[in-house]
């Protein structure tokens, strides 16, 4: 299986760019993300949706503080958006508790403010489908993000658990590439990061060089031309 790429974003032109250019899986968002763009939220995740479509991965944060409530939201966020959806809770209490109910009802959930092996390791085993430890984060707080991914990898393959590692919050691409060497499953990066991951000064070098070469010879005809 290859790298899933998520988008970390509720920004509709960023979306439909990244889905357009690159192989994208999948879109994650959270109240922060939705409340930059200052309308209505339904509507925003109901645009997503269409600009996605319905086998495309959309993860969508629940805000309730109890089990009941958060059990409540990801029903309300099921029925009104659809598709392949996923619901994030985070890894408290009552989300562990909300995450063993919405197992049994046969929904998808994503566990999310992991800051270590251990919650990803409990929410997996109350049913987390994708587990996103916060790899800036932990680095911000003198830990290693790549290294509790790398631990998070290895007790799933020690306890055979189909759930995988999302992993988010990244500063830069080199987070991205250490993330995918220590076996981390996918991704969700900003839309800077995502045009970041494929951009390097000597590949533009080189088209243009190529560029270059041929119309010495050629001009402007393309390959599709009856070129001589």
């Amino acid at each position: 299986m290859g790298m899933i790429y998520l988008l970390d974003t509720a920004n509709l032109e960023q979306i439909k760019k990244a889905f357009e250019f690159y192989p994208m899986s999948g879109v994650t968002t959270n109240p922060t993300i939705i409340s930059k763009e200052n309308r209505n939220f339904l509507d925003i995740l109901k645009e997503i949706r269409e600009v996605i479509g319905e086998d495309k991965m959309l993860h969508v944060q629940a805000l309730g503080a109890t089990a009941e409530e958060i059990v409540k939201e990801a029903e309300y966020l099921s029925q009104a958006i659809g598709g392949n959806l996923y619901i994030k809770i985070p890894v408290i209490p009552e989300g562990i508790k909300a995450m063993m109910i919405l197992k049994q009802k046969g929904m998808k959930i994503t566990a999310t403010a992991i800051f270590t092996a251990q919650q990803a390791l409990m929410a997996a085993v109350a049913g987390a489908d994708f587990v996103a430890p916060y790899v800036n984060r932990i680095d911000n707080i003198s830990g290693s993000g790549v290294d509790v991914v790398a631990q998070i990898v290895q007790l799933f393959e020690n306890y055979a658990l189909d759930a995988k590692v999302l992993a988010a919050s990244f500063k830069n691409v080199q987070q991205v590439q250490e993330v995918a060497l220590a076996g981390g499953h996918s991704v969700t990066v900003n839309a800077e990061i995502m045009d970041a991951l494929l951009t390097h000064p000597l590949t533009d070098w080189s088209v243009n060089q190529f560029i270059t070469d041929w119309e010495k010879v050629y001009g402007a005809k393309k390959l599709t031309y009856d070129v001589k």
